[in-house]
């Protein structure tokens, strides 16, 4: 089971205040998240310790570099087994509007579970990121579109941004990599413009990054286009 006082401690160091509530709910997603592991893959990382650091931590570490506002509109793409998204709605007491996002059935189905177990409520949305970033209801409407690793960074711009409406914010959550250099063509043709690109370590050290993106214009509806031409010619 997380150290409760060891997640409250590190959460503090990176500004993240959480209280009572939030803790116990990450202590039920913790307990979720293991054994339904134990059922089917969601993740290789189970030992509480990791889970605390590489999981729960490295979700929230956006909070530290990003004003998340209570009422935001998010869309976290390619969420897996909830991350970062489940995290930050914990962290900020429901208070956020995220939509959930994975083409996996498995995932959404778990992702809706948590939530359910948590007291959380959020859309949990089974489609894949390219073909769903054609439908109205979802393009070009969120403050803030947020991935973490998924692909590459030129890959997972052309996967998110037109997720994000004019003046908001694609931000990424990436390893030691800078993948930067190779995505910013990519990021202005997507109608994007780099705010930050920043280095951190996790607690336990190993190194991590966060990647900013603003949307300064309107991407073009050619864009996403479908997996097979992502895939064989990325921008």
């Amino acid at each position: 089971m997380v150290n409760r006082e060891l997640l409250r401690q590190y959460a503090a160091e990176i500004g993240v205040e959480l209280d009572d509530n939030a803790l116990s709910r990450f202590l039920v997603y913790e307990g979720e998240l293991v054994g339904t592991n134990r059922k089917y893959n969601l993740t290789a990382i189970t030992d509480s310790d990791e889970v605390l650091v590489k999981h729960f931590i490295d979700s929230l570490m956006l909070l530290k570099y990003f004003d998340l506002d209570y009422g935001m509109d998010v869309i976290d793409v390619g969420s897996g087994a909830g991350f970062p998204g489940l995290p930050l709605l914990i962290a900020k007491n429901n208070k956020l509007n995220i939509v959930f996002l994975d083409s996996t059935r498995k995932k959404t189905r778990f992702i809706e579970h948590a939530l359910a177990s948590c007291g959380l409520e959020a859309p949990v949305v089974c489609e894949r990121a390219e073909e769903c970033a054609h439908d109205p209801e979802f393009r070009e409407t969120f403050d803030v579109a947020t991935a973490r690793a998924v692909a590459p960074l030129n890959i997972l711009a052309e996967y998110c941004l037109p997720y994000v409406k004019v003046g908001g914010y694609f931000i990424a959550l990436k390893g030691s990599k800078d993948e930067v250099p190779d995505a910013l063509c990519a990021i202005g043709e997507l109608g994007g413009e780099l705010e930050s690109n920043v280095s951190y370590k996790l607690p336990n050290g190993d190194p991590r990054s966060i990647v900013i993106i603003k949307k300064v214009s309107q991407t073009s509806t050619k864009y996403p286009r479908v997996n097979s031409k992502i895939a064989k010619s990325p921008l």
